[in-house]
């Protein structure tokens, strides 16, 4: 699997000042899903306004970027500390250019390691008509006849 430095930014209940996270996270072999942090986050089909994954589990929507050269992650009007994995720090260091963390702008953490097999009955699972009522991520416009999974 394809595995790459990303920002990830938690959206849902926030605004762009959510948890933040800098790290090696891995695709699916499709590149509609991104593994990291023991998450399974599902590129939208129609973004939302700040978001362009959700996470498979929870609903909750992220926005997924690359990481940005000049260190300049967080939105314009985004705050607090960003949690950076342990495990990437030479590889953020490497692409910015830069010495040393910042120590007002990142935590450092460790990424968990994701169980992809959970992640597999999760996507694989048959639903029942209520079910997929109730918990489906579903998009329906009758003007335009879109329809989203």
């Amino acid at each position: 699997m394809k595995r790459q430095l990303a920002y990830v930014e938690l959206k849902t209940g926030y605004s762009d000042n959510g948890p933040a996270w800098i790290g090696l996270v891995e695709f699916s072999k499709s590149g509609q899903t991104i593994y990291f942090d023991d998450k399974a986050l599902k590129k939208q089909k129609i973004p939302g306004n700040n978001s362009n994954h959700y996470d498979i589990e929870t609903g909750n929507e992220y926005w997924v970027s690359g990481v940005k050269k000049n260190g300049q992650d967080r939105h314009w009007a985004g705050k607090g500390k960003i949690m950076i994995d342990k495990n990437s720090i030479e590889d953020y260091l490497l692409f910015t250019n830069t010495k040393e963390l910042n120590s007002t702008k990142f935590q450092i953490i460790e990424f968990k390691k994701t169980d992809k097999e959970r992640i597999s009955k999760i996507e694989n699972a048959v639903l029942t008509d209520e079910e997929w009522n109730e918990n489906s991520r579903q998009y329906w416009d009758k003007g335009s006849k879109k329809f989203e999974i």
